[in-house]
């Protein structure tokens, strides 16, 4: 369970202190920002006239007074360039025997003696465990000089103020990423995605860490430069002092010549880049191919105009700022406006407050094992002795009552006792008979609900049809009072059939050249790109159903195949589509596309319509009549469609249409059958793309043919 008492994550940086204090809201299941510091230092800690134990000192004792921390969890960031980390994949080994194996590693791996630094282990992904041998397992090994966790323990202590955790920065901003952006809880929920690695960059003053995680797997490297080397950039070249060169590089966009602010800037970017390709790169070659999916920018330093678009053009990644905590709440704290202007330097106190809370799958700590077993033991000292008190008390009681027993023979109490016990006995016997048969309902309806959820565990399908209902065109408004049949929008879909197919590319090339053109040709008159051959896997739709839609003087648009041609094969070709009275939905987006009619006939059928007394018989009864014209787009009828009662045959009296009793009333009306096909690729919704890449393609070849006339032009 989170613990929920209130946690501070500070993290003292070369710029300032930075502190944000948690709160685990038990009831909502929510983690709640209720308190923040920022606390800038009056130099940077790297200058050559700073003191940094001065500006530190003064930095804990400004936050203390404005601060209350006696009852509250403090957990404290260690600067990553003094720390060490080191990842290595395990032999088969006992379970037992990890840790005996870790620390031979770790002497192996730590290049001071163990017992002059402070060092913890921790399991990360992978690995299993058989016949009592732990297979394939990678440890990570964290490590920090013993003088140097002093060092930064050493204000704190000065303070009186007690440490619970001390963990170095990328493990924080790991923490950081899994719990705020991953979804990754230590009960297990959000397991990780393989394959699919984020990257933070954290731009410090002097430096910058690079963290790549799956969510299980971690791996950090650190760069040496950062905001500063910006900063004295502008210093050199146009001759400033640091804190103006500071303000001008927060505000370049602003300044009177932005230009000669990035001309200025722009070694220091190009040599940031190729650090930061190069790291990628190296990780890339040592993570057997894993893929990067975006960047995550954190750190003040990452406010620097043109840094993000630089970075997204040039690594060709998704490249975003760490300006919001998506899993935290707390609008006292996120809404004020001193933490909204530095959000970005607070990914590691928010990180060292999640893992002090228990809610991040990192459990190194780098507290002196002596201080935390001191602590443990001062906090248990009272319990012990309240429990021994308990003990002793308990002992004295029961000697004198068994004193007391031995005095005496007792006979009818074990009667009552052992009658008790049948009794128990028998309702327990009972209990575990009705405990057998709600557990055999229980796993009778837990089969059955398997049974209709097997596979459902999205919703695309039925995103799917309902895309699917909304192409096809229905009347609106007041068209739904029309009466003629042959002038209403609507088709009748009387089945939907999907199979799965290994090659797309093989049903496509079986289609023949004319049923393609004529998809081809719709598109082209709404505006639309003709659609490319389809590939790979995927399902293959039959529509089978008919339509009466036959203005007569619309040969072109509105009658037969012209009308699936005219108002439903377009639909199922755009990127998006939405009918006037619904709402828009995801079509080619979705992995719909390449519809094609396959078969169309359209025939005069007879329809004869009942009086107004008919009460059970059907309102319309269409006949089917010998030697009718037909259409031009007449192919044999496939078996897909089936036989449908409401098409037989009418009787009527005496065999003669209109006599007898029943008062028909007959008209002829055009009637065409049809078959579409179409494939669908379902695109997962996080995969779907915003902007339609037929659209972009035509819009940039449009360009590149606007460009070449302008040439031509100019040249001649």
């Amino acid at each position: 369970m989170p613990e929920t008492k209130s946690v501070w994550g500070i993290e003292i940086g070369q710029a300032g202190l930075k502190a944000l204090k948690l709160r685990y809201a038990e009831a909502a299941h929510q983690v709640v920002a209720v308190g923040f510091d920022y606390i800038p230092h009056a130099k940077i800690l790297s200058q050559p006239d700073a003191i940094p134990d001065e500006l530190i000192a003064e930095a804990i004792t400004k936050f203390l007074s404005r601060n209350k921390v006696q009852d509250d969890i403090v957990a404290i960031g260690l600067p990553a360039q003094s720390s060490l980390a080191r990842f290595i994949q395990l032999p088969p080994v006992e379970a037992g025997k990890v840790k005996e194996i870790v620390k031979y590693e770790a002497k192996q791996q730590i290049p001071f003696p163990l017992e002059d630094v402070i060092w913890d282990f921790q399991q990360m992904g992978g690995g299993e465990e058989a016949g009592g041998f732990v297979i394939d397992s990678e440890v990570g090994i964290f490590a920090m000089k013993r003088d140097q966790v002093m060092h930064q323990l050493h204000p704190f202590q000065t303070n009186k103020v007690e440490i619970e955790l001390m963990q170095i920065a990328p493990v924080a901003l790991y923490s950081f990423l899994a719990y705020d952006r991953l979804s990754i809880r230590p009960d297990g929920e959000g397991a990780p995605v393989e394959e699919e690695q984020t990257a933070v960059l954290d731009m410090g003053s002097d430096q910058s860490t690079i963290m790549v995680t799956d969510g299980a797997k971690i791996w950090i490297r650190n760069i040496p430069i950062g905001g500063n080397h910006f900063t004295r950039a502008l210093t050199k070249e146009m001759k400033l002092t640091f804190a103006k060169a500071e303000h001008l590089k927060c505000n370049a966009t602003k300044s009177p010549d932005p230009k000669a602010v990035f001309q200025a800037l722009k070694p220091v970017f190009n040599d940031y880049l190729s650090e930061v390709q190069r790291s990628l790169g190296y990780f890339s070659s040592v993570s057997q191919g894993a893929e990067i999916k975006k960047v995550i920018g954190c750190g003040n330093g990452f406010r620097m105009a043109g840094l993000q678009k630089f970075l997204e053009q040039n690594l060709e990644l998704p490249v975003e700022r760490a300006e919001e905590f998506k899993q935290l709440a707390g609008t006292s704290v996120l809404e004020a406006q001193l933490f909204k202007e530095n959000i970005m330097s607070f990914t590691v106190a928010y990180g060292l407050a999640i893992q002090a809370m228990g809610l991040s799958r990192m459990g190194t700590n780098l507290l002196p094992p002596e201080i935390a077993r001191a602590r443990e033991i001062r906090r248990k000292k009272p319990w012990a002795a309240i429990t021994a008190a308990t003990l002793l008390t308990g002992l004295a009681l029961s000697t004198i009552g068994t004193a007391n027993a031995w005095r005496v023979v007792h006979s009818s109490p074990w009667d009552k006792a052992l009658k008790k016990s049948g009794d128990l006995q028998s309702t327990w016997g009972g209990y575990q008979s009705s405990y057998s048969a709600a557990t055999g309902r229980y796993d009778s309806a837990k089969s059955v609900g398997k049974t209709l959820v097997e596979g459902m565990k999205d919703t695309i399908w039925l995103e799917f049809y309902k895309s699917i209902n909304e192409c096809m065109p229905r009347d609106i408004g007041q068209a739904l009072d029309e009466d003629n049949i042959e002038y209403r929008n609507r088709v009748l879909i009387k089945s939907i059939t999907a199979e799965k197919s290994d090659d797309l590319a093989a049903w496509y090339e079986g289609i023949s050249d004319s049923y393609k053109s004529l998809s081809d040709e719709a598109a082209v008159d709404r505006g639309l790109q003709a659609q490319p051959a389809p590939e790979g896997e995927g399902y293959i739709f039959t529509l089978n159903g008919e339509h009466y839609h036959h203005i007569p003087d619309k040969p072109e648009t509105d009658q037969g195949i012209n009308y699936l041609l005219d108002r439903v094969i377009p639909n199922l070709q755009t990127w998006t589509f939405k009918q006037e009275d619904g709402d828009r939905v995801d079509v080619r987006k979705m992995g719909i596309t390449n519809p094609i009619v396959l078969y169309a006939k359209q025939e005069v059928v007879d329809l004869a319509q009942r009086a107004s007394n008919a009460r059970k018989d059907p309102r319309f009864n269409v006949v089917n009549p010998t030697n009718r014209p037909r259409g031009d787009f007449n192919e044999p009828m496939p078996e897909a469609f089936p036989a449908d009662p409401s098409m037989q045959e009418y009787e009527y009296n005496d065999g003669q249409p209109g006599q007898g009793k029943r008062n028909m009333e007959f008209r002829e009306v055009h009637r065409t059958q049809f078959q579409i096909q179409f494939i669908w690729k379902p695109i997962p919704e996080e995969e779907r793309l915003e902007d339609d890449p037929l659209k972009v393609a035509s819009e940039e070849s449009e360009n590149a043919e606007t460009s070449t006339e302008n040439t031509e032009t100019t040249s001649e």
